[in-house]
C-alpha cells in the first residue's frame, strides 16, 4: 500500500520525524517500520527522518503487504450507504436506525460496515471502524478508508479532537436549559446488555446537555455533546436523571417506537489537509 499526501499551504516547516510523530500522530511501531525500511519520500525522492518538509510538498509513505493484511471481502449492499463526506482517507455516513455498525459474527451481512465495504469495493478501498453507534441510534458516523489513518483518527477521538453532537427526545419536562452530567458508568452485573451509574468502579463519563427550542407535551427535546465515549453514555446519563430517552428498549420502562437518539453533527480537522469538516446528518429528529 502506498499513500501520497500533499502538505497544506498553512504548514510550518518541520522534519519528517516531527510530521509523523507530532502532526499526524502516527503510532511508534509504524514510524519504526517506515524509518528502518526507508519507505518515505518527498516529491518522489527518498527521504530520511531528519529531512525537512515544506508547504506544497508531496509526502509518500509505502507500506509492506504484511504491515496491513487485507481483511476478507464482506458482503453488503451499497444502496444503503448515505455519504455525508468522503475523500481518499476517510468517509462519514448517515447510519439508519435499527442497523448495527459492524458484524459480530463472520456470516453477518446486514451491518453498516458490510454495506460500506460494498460501496467502496469499486474503488478498491475498505472501511475501518473508528467509533460505533448503537444499533438503535441513527446519524453521522466516521470510518477510516485505510489502516494507516485508522489509529490517527482513533487518537484524535481519544484526545477530544472530534466533536459529536446528538439530538434526543426524553420523557418528562427538563427545567434546566443547560447542564453537564458527570457520572461514572460501569457494567450492570445482572444484565450484560446494560450499563449503570457506578461512582465507585465505573469509568469517567461526561455529557453536556442543552434543551432545544422545540415545544413538546411531557417530553423534552435536547442536544447532547459527548466529552467521553462510554457505551450507552447518553442513554444511561439521561435515564439516571429520571428522563430516559423515548423508545429506549433498555432504559425506558415503557418504550414505544424507535429510540429517539440521533447523531446530528460530527466535526473534525482533517488530520492531513487540516480542512475543517462538518458533517450533518439531516433531517434528524426535528
Amino acid at each position: 500500500m502506498e499513500l501520497s499526501i500533499q502538505i497544506p499551504q498553512q504548514f510550518q516547516e518541520q522534519t519528517i520525524r516531527e510530521l509523523l510523530e507530532q502532526e499526524w500522530l502516527v503510532p511508534r511501531k509504524v514510524r519504526h517500520f517506515l524509518r528502518t525500511r526507508k519507505n518515505v519520500s518527498i516529491n518522489g525522492e527518498p527521504a530520511l527522518f531528519h529531512f525537512v518538509v515544506k508547504a506544497g510538498d508531496v509526502v509518500t509513505l509505502r507500506f509492506e503487504e504484511e504491515d496491513y493484511p487485507v481483511p476478507a471481502t464482506r458482503c453488503g449492499d451499497a444502496k444503503y450507504v448515505e455519504v455525508l463526506f468522503e475523500d481518499e482517507q476517510l468517509i462519514i455516513v448517515n447510519k439508519p436506525t435499527g442497523m448495527k455498525t459492524h458484524p459480530n459474527q463472520p456470516d453477518e451481512c446486514d451491518t453498516l460496515l458490510n454495506h460500506l465495504a460494498a460501496y467502496l469495493a469499486p474503488k478498491q478501498q475498505l472501511p475501518y471502524v473508528v467509533h460505533r453507534l448503537d444499533k438503535e441510534t441513527s446519524g453521522a458516523i466516521l470510518f477510516a478508508k485505510n489502516p494507516f489513518v485508522l489509529p490517527i483518527l482513533g487518537r484524535m477521538l481519544e484526545n477530544k479532537q472530534i466533536y459529536r453532537r446528538y439530538q434526543a427526545i426524553v420523557a418528562g419536562d427538563l427545567s434546566k436549559k443547560q447542564f453537564t452530567i458527570n457520572k461514572k458508568i460501569g457494567r450492570d452485573r445482572h444484565d450484560r446488555r446494560k450499563r449503570i451509574i457506578d461512582e465507585r468502579k465505573g469509568d469517567t463519563a461526561i455529557t453536556h446537555v442543552q434543551t432545544a427550542e422545540v415545544q413538546m407535551t411531557h417530553q423534552t427535546a435536547v442536544y447532547c455533546v459527548l466529552e467521553t465515549g462510554r457505551t450507552h453514555q447518553i442513554r444511561v446519563h439521561l435515564a439516571s436523571l429520571g428522563h430516559p430517552i423515548l423508545g429506549d428498549p433498555l432504559y425506558h420502562s415503557k418504550p414505544k417506537g424507535r429510540l429517539q437518539l440521533h447523531a446530528l453533527e460530527l466535526h473534525l480537522l482533517h488530520p492531513f489537509t487540516k480542512e475543517s469538516i462538518v458533517a450533518t446528518a439531516t433531517p434528524g429528529l426535528w
